[in-house]
This record gives structure tokens, sequence and C-alpha cells, in this order.
């Protein structure tokens, strides 16, 4: 496989979310981590920020051959306008627990009907990364606790410069 996409707001990314990462670059030559905008998520991060945090934490957990292999962009609107312009046509989804692969089945479906030629890959998240969520480690920072475990240390950083 050529090329794929991980598609997410990542905000923030999580060790959970490098996981699937580094084990996507198993199943293709080169990932594109789309960082979009998901307008039912009011960010706490800018998108400017969550590409550095992105770049910046594939650099600390991965090895530099495997960075090599990844692209992190931006974008706005339908996934599937993305996969055409970019002749994409694989879709690398992270699937924690069963009610993510409900939402994602559904998604995959919507994607599908849209642009017959994507195909949607569904990876589960190491046992030892399942229960991190973007949104817990939000809520672990709001009230100072301790979020070592589950982000990169750039993004342990981040939430450390916002507290000052």
């Amino acid at each position: 496989m050529k090329k794929a996409v991980y598609p997410g707001s990542f905000d923030p990314i999580t060790l959970g979310h490098l996981d699937i990462i580094k084990r996507s670059l198993k199943l293709t030559d080169n990932l594109i981590v789309a960082v979009g905008v998901n307008d039912e998520k009011s960010c706490m991060f800018s998108m400017e920020q969550r590409v550095a945090l992105i770049e910046s934490s594939i650099k600390e957990v991965l090895s530099e051959d495997l960075v090599k292999r990844i692209t992190v962009i931006t974008t706005k609107g339908l996934l599937v306008d993305f996969l055409r312009d970019n002749d994409v046509s694989v879709i690398i989804r992270g699937i924690r627990i069963f009610s993510d692969f409900d939402y994602e089945f559904n998604l995959a479906g919507i994607n599908s009907k849209l642009y017959p030629d994507s195909e949607t890959i569904f990876l589960t998240t190491s046992e030892n990364k399942q229960f991190i969520s973007s949104r817990f480690v939000k809520e672990i920072a709001k009230y100072k606790g301790d979020i070592s475990s589950f982000v990169s240390k750039s993004v342990k950083q981040a939430f450390a410069d916002m507290n000052k």
C-alpha cells in the first residue's frame, strides 16, 4: 500500500494516537496524519498548535526512519474530498472501545458511499493504551493531574505552558 490517511482532530495527540500511527506504518509506505476541523468539538489547541504537537510527538516517540514516512497536514471539509484531491484511498481509524466501532463503522459506510474507491482499515489500540482519550487527558490536565503516562513530553509541556 503506497499511502494512507489517519484523520482526526488530535486535540491533543495522545500515546494512543501515536500507537495507531506507529502500527499503521506496518501497513503503508507513507502515512498522512490529517488534522481536521470537527465542528462538534471545541478544541483546546489551535490547528497550528495541534500540528506542531503531532510533529514533535512523533519525533519523540518514533524512530527517524518512521518519522520520514509521515506527513502532517491540515484539512477542512469532507474527508472524501481530501482523498480524491490527494490520490489516497485508504483511511486508517483507531478503535479503543466498542462504542468507537459503532461510530466508525457508520462513518466508514458513509465514506464508502460518497467515495466508492475508499477503504477503511480499523486498528484496535494496543491493550495498554485503550483507556487513553484526548477528552480524558484534557479533563485530567484541567485539574492539574499527572498526564505524563498518556501523552508525549511535548504535549505535557504544552499543557504546563497553558497553565502558567
